[in-house]
């Protein structure tokens, strides 16, 4: 399993980016991790406004409608003032400089060809020295508007073998022994060609289709049987739309999957699977980078 110690979570300080610090809080208190909330300040005098205005949204986000509220001293968080023009470089270095195991962050659903000019969540997610949680502002809610308690059901983890999937698995497996959340295996193989010989298609004794079905039960440890419900599923068609699709049919709160692999490898001017699922899924979205060693 895998423990939060830092996460960052960028913010333009704009009402989209304030739900995200919520989400952002509840993680960083469930997890006992420390939450590092940087901003780039437009001007020199809106320092000063940028600080007090994220101390009200860590506040904010500790106290809730039904009269809950939660000791400030139950989190650990800093606020990071950011300087520099090419904000994705600057995320992702203030990440590495930090040790983060997290990056949350909102991105902004754009049309596609506007979008094929990339975005700060985008090149985040490319060069991110740790995984990248990303949220968008229409998607479903998975935290309790009333307490503030996360409330993972369902997690889905897009997984092709890669090293990278691997690593996504274990966050997906962290996140759902933590809040008991169904885990859904999925596994994408190319269509099949029905022009092949007749004996390389009727009754095989052992098909692509077993084969992956098989690794994926492997995939997962004996024990989260005893903690999650686990589904695994192998399908044909294209990655990101029967991720997509399997996501909508089966109410799921949050898609992992590795950043670069054999199926989900991020292509750098006409999108991806991961470009297009980050675009248009309706639950956030967590890409599994290798977490960057520390320098000694």
């Amino acid at each position: 399993m895998i423990k939060l110690e830092r996460i960052v979570c960028p913010t333009d300080l704009s009402a989209d980016s304030e739900r995200t610090l919520r989400y952002a809080v509840a993680i960083t208190r469930a997890s006992g991790a420390k939450l590092f909330v940087c901003y780039r300040p437009k001007t020199p005098t809106d320092q000063e406004w940028a600080l007090a205005t994220i101390q009200n949204l860590i506040t904010a986000g500790l106290t809730f409608p039904s009269g809950v509220t939660h000791d400030p001293s139950s989190i650990d968080w800093e606020s990071v003032l950011l300087d520099g023009s090419d904000l994705g470089t600057i995320i992702t270095g203030e990440a590495e400089s930090r040790h983060a195991d997290l990056i949350f962050m909102r991105s902004r659903r754009r049309p596609y060809a506007a979008a094929l000019l990339g975005s700060t969540a985008e090149a985040v997610a490319r060069l991110a020295p740790c995984p990248v949680l990303v949220m968008h502002a229409d998607e479903l809610e998975w935290l309790d508007s009333a307490t503030g308690d996360i409330s993972l059901r369902n997690i889905l983890v897009a997984y092709d073998f890669s090293p990278h999937s691997q690593l996504a698995l274990h966050y997906a497996l962290t996140l759902a022994q933590q809040y008991q959340a169904a885990l859904h295996m999925l596994h994408v193989l190319p269509p099949p060609i029905m022009d092949q010989p007749e004996i390389a298609w009727v009754n095989p004794t052992d098909t692509p289709y077993q084969q992956a079905a098989r690794r994926l039960q492997e995939a997962v440890p004996a024990e989260t049987h005893l903690w999650s419900n686990v589904k695994h599923v192998v399908q044909y068609g294209h990655p990101y739309a029967e991720i997509l699709t399997y996501a909508e049919e089966n109410q799921i709160d949050l898609v992992a999957l590795g950043a670069h692999g054999t199926g989900f490898d991020v292509h750098p001017l006409f999108g991806s699977n991961v470009d297009r699922i980050l675009r248009q899924a309706r639950c956030p979205l967590l890409i599994a980078h290798p977490l960057k060693k520390q320098s000694i």
